[in-house]
């Protein structure tokens, strides 16, 4: 029990780093915000109602105290209706705990704020709608890396140093060393422009489009197909080779030993005594690797005009749209936190001797 709360400790510790560090990145970017969002035609007195409203006129300090508080499920709220933490249901989603006679207590889910350029549209919302698509995305991808790197780390241990092997090696080096972004490019050419005959695959397209009449969305699980195999080039070359070498450490065991003088045969020894052993260093890589694939997917979204995460961060990196790109970047490190904190359980189903 003190090792999984030493954990939890650990990874709050290391979210408030992330915090710390995405709000001073980008508070010190130059440029007004204020000015941001009100473009062109702005007057003073529109500058300092924005401003005031998002508590820019504060010194960096307060701001940070501020964005902390928003960030807080546990938060507090001013009684004044001018200022700026004052208790707004139409902006925090929570309940009072404690009213007291000038601030109030609350309960509450995180407050990302409001975009610059979406018409005040909440960021949670943004990522409400883009999150689950780059979650499809990211899920798809990583299972066609784990099956198809797991049978083709198989197959390499049982052809080792034979032609085989040799093939899979070299296609999982080109995998590994091809950026995400290359390849995007490629595949859409080549499978949704060239031979899109053959493959009836879209260059580009998100899970959701319009219809010809303008009266409806439907899914496209086509669309699908080309981002999934892409973004799961790099995380398949290198299970491919972590299976490969995790499993011929195991074969040469002595317990390995032991079930061969017993008369089983290769495959029954590898799938019933070598495999489960031989998928630590796997667990290792998928975990690192499907919290990375949320950020990496910028690319491959971006180019494949999938209506991802990624390619709002992308729009908001050229709109400047602050709130989006740092409450983005604040989910994507929760999440890479949590997956990464859940992998010890997963270990001690894999090996007991890590439980011990």
């Amino acid at each position: 029990m003190y090792k999984y709360l030493s954990k939890f400790g650990y990874a709050l510790l290391t979210l408030f780093g992330v915090v710390t560090v995405i709000f001073f990145l980008f508070t010190i970017l130059p440029g007004d915000p204020a000015q941001m969002m009100l473009g062109q035609n702005e007057t003073e007195e529109q500058l300092q109602n924005v401003r005031k409203k998002y508590g820019f006129d504060q010194p960096l300090g307060v701001q940070y105290l501020y964005y902390l508080n928003d960030l807080s499920p546990l938060s507090f709220h001013n009684k004044e209706e001018d200022a700026f933490t004052f208790y707004d249901t139409g902006k925090y989603s929570g309940t009072v705990l404690v009213d007291l006679d000038k601030i109030q207590i609350v309960l509450k889910l995180p407050y990302l704020r409001e975009s610059f350029q979406k018409n005040g549209k909440k960021v949670s919302q943004v990522i409400k709608e883009t999150l689950p698509n780059t979650a499809l995305l990211a899920v798809s991808a990583i299972s066609i890396a784990i099956i198809f790197g797991v049978i083709f780390g198989i197959i390499s241990t049982l052809t080792k140093n034979r032609w085989p092997d040799h093939v899979i090696q070299l296609v999982s080096t080109v995998g590994m060393s091809v950026p995400s972004f290359f390849s995007s490019i490629i595949f859409a050419w080549l499978f949704g422009y060239v031979l899109q005959e053959y493959t009836h695959l879209n260059m580009t397209g998100s899970l959701y489009e319009v219809d010809d009449f303008g009266e409806g969305s439907y899914i496209q699980w086509k669309n699908l197909i080309l981002p999934s195999i892409v973004l799961g080039i790099r995380p398949l070359a290198v299970i491919t080779q972590l299976m490969r070498n995790s499993l011929l450490e195991v074969l040469n065991m002595d317990y390995i030993r032991t079930a061969r003088a017993k008369g089983l045969s290769e495959f029954n020894i590898i799938r019933k005594h070598a495999l489960k052993n031989s998928l630590n260093p796997v667990v290792t890589a998928v975990s690192g690797w499907f919290a990375s694939m949320l950020a990496g997917a910028v690319f491959v979204e971006y180019i494949f005009g999938w209506n991802g995460l990624g390619k709002e961060i992308v729009d908001a990196l050229n709109a400047l749209d602050l709130p989006i790109i740092m409450g983005a970047v604040l989910i994507i490190a929760s999440l890479f936190i949590l997956i990464n904190s859940m992998v010890d359980i997963i270990y001690g189903w894999l090996d007991p001797r890590v439980r011990i």
